[in-house]
């Protein structure tokens, strides 16, 4: 009897360690799951290794300014004073089958939300109706032939499980939460959009000044080799001399197909950018007629957490992942569901509609978890990897963006730097050009010295038109890299809609 006694109390204390753990998970809150809230980041004191300058050198007359903690601007695009631009980019957001598609997914998932919250929060009620003909074995030792019987009925069923430990709330919480990171990702595929939009139309005006100064170029180079053959005809050149004309007059009408390949593509890519197929491409902008913003956003770090999309979904994520924790523990613990069923039944039709056919049925049911071979635990320990995993996505997100912000600052400071230099190049190189004319006008240089001073203008303005291109689309991109002002409004209130926001985890 003693050792009898003492393997009890040794059962005992064995399943009370084993229900210790679930018990302390069920009153402390800190235990249930982390909260989902995104870790703190350095707040760096400048975006770049360098500290950026208040503004960019002047080229072309402009010196941009870096407003530091100004708000995004969420039309950014209407700031390159181009009508036919903003007419690309409202064509662009309207018509996408891409951004449609985004949309089409996000608004599915948000129903799928609301059909999970209404189908888990409230009970269950499903009409079932029978009618069938059955037959059973006969006894023929008795001789009892074979039996063959109706049965009818009609039952209405209600079912509801209690939400004790929270496993339905979480889960829904869990769904919500990648809703709205479903919503930040429509928004960032939104601004995408818009910054490929002109970035392409900005390359393709650029490219078309590209291809005509090229085209001015080769016209340059054949005539210089047409008048280097008449003058060796004539005596006056070498032959080495007219090899060498002809060939940098080939060399330079090689880059007229690369350009013009280049410009095929970008004009392909907007239209399909616009919804339109690639024969339907829009004329290319001026690149003359785009205004350079004068005065660029400069985001905090702390408030580019709240204004970059790709961040704010990376936060979602993260608060998905907490929740799903929850849920992983609360499949730990009991759960009760209440059922019922009200009808009539019968084996004819007027037996199942009298009072005789009654039936109802109550009951309920507790269900506790006691052994699944390791899974629950397992369950929860995977969710637990995966909320470090999202938390240390997060994190990359943010350092990302960072950077996205410090090079797109350094770009705009080089990009003003070279369109300086360069435009210096092509206005002295314009005025050795028409001096040379001049003086050839006096007859006191030859006309092919008119021809390579004109050359040498050209190339310069080749330059000037790259870093020019170069300087509109790196605007273009800080303004995307800035994101988008927060709003009340904003996606996340929209995928939450007041029947399918569910509480976060930590609620």
């Amino acid at each position: 009897m003693k050792r009898s006694a003492t393997m009890t109390t040794k059962r005992t204390r064995g399943w009370h360690a084993a229900l210790f753990p679930l018990v302390a998970l069920a009153f402390t809150g800190c235990a249930w799951g982390p909260g989902g809230k995104a870790p703190d980041m350095p707040q760096p004191a400048h975006y770049g290794a360098e500290p950026q300058p208040a503004q960019t050198i002047a080229a072309l007359g402009v010196a941009q300014q870096f407003v530091v903690g100004a708000q995004p601007v969420p039309q950014w695009w209407t700031l390159y004073g181009s009508d036919a631009l903003n007419a690309l980019v409202e064509e662009g957001l309207r018509n996408s089958p891409n951004l449609a598609a985004t949309d089409h997914s996000l608004q599915a998932a948000r129903e799928q939300l609301r059909g999970q919250i209404g189908s888990s929060l409230l009970p269950t009620v499903d009409g079932l109706g029978i009618a069938q003909r059955q037959s059973g074995p006969g006894v023929p030792q008795l001789g009892l032939p074979k039996m063959q019987y109706d049965i009818f009925a009609g039952l209405v069923q209600v079912r509801y499980s209690f939400d004790l430990f929270g496993a339905t709330r979480l889960n829904n919480a869990a769904l919500a939460s990648r809703v709205n990171a479903q919503a930040y990702q429509f928004d960032a595929a939104r601004r995408a959009l818009a910054a490929n939009i002109v970035a392409s139309a900005i390359g393709a005006a650029a490219q078309h000044a590209e291809i005509d100064a090229t085209e001015r170029l080769v016209a340059l180079a054949n005539a210089q080799a047409d008048d280097v053959a008449k003058r060796y005809a004539l005596g006056a050149a070498s032959h080495t001399d007219l090899l060498s004309a002809q060939q940098s007059a080939a060399s330079i009408a090689t880059n007229l197909p690369v350009l013009r390949q280049q410009l095929g593509t970008t004009r392909h890519a907007l239209a399909v950018l616009l919804g339109r197929t690639p024969d339907a491409a829009p004329p290319d902008l001026d690149l003359a007629s785009l205004t350079l913003p004068a005065q660029v956003p400069v985001v905090v770090p702390s408030a580019l957490l709240k204004s970059r999309p790709d961040i704010e979904a990376a936060d979602a994520a993260l608060k998905a992942a907490a929740a799903d924790v929850g849920a992983a523990t609360a499949q730990m613990f009991p759960s009760i569901t209440l059922s019922a069923a009200l009808g009539q039944a019968g084996f004819s039709w007027a037996t199942a509609a009298s009072g005789a056919g009654a039936l109802w049925s109550i009951g309920a049911s507790l269900t506790q978890p006691i052994f699944h071979g390791g899974a629950l635990l397992a369950q929860r320990r995977a969710a637990l990897q995966t909320y470090d995993a999202a938390n240390a996505s997060y994190r990359q997100t943010v350092l990302a963006a960072f950077q996205n912000v410090a090079d797109q600052l350094a770009a705009l400071e080089h990009d003003a730097q070279a369109l300086d230099s360069a435009n210096v190049s092509a206005r002295t190189s314009e005025g050795v050009y028409d001096e040379t004319n001049a003086r050839y006008r006096l007859g006191a240089v030859p006309y092919y010295a008119v021809r390579q001073s004109e050359q040498q203008w050209r190339n310069a303005q080749l330059d000037e038109i790259r870093y020019r291109g170069s300087r509109l689309s790196d605007t273009a991109a800080l303004f995307q890299a800035m994101g988008s002002p927060p709003v009340a409004t904003s996606a996340t209130s929209s995928a939450a809609t007041p029947s399918a926001r569910a509480p976060a985890a930590s609620e």
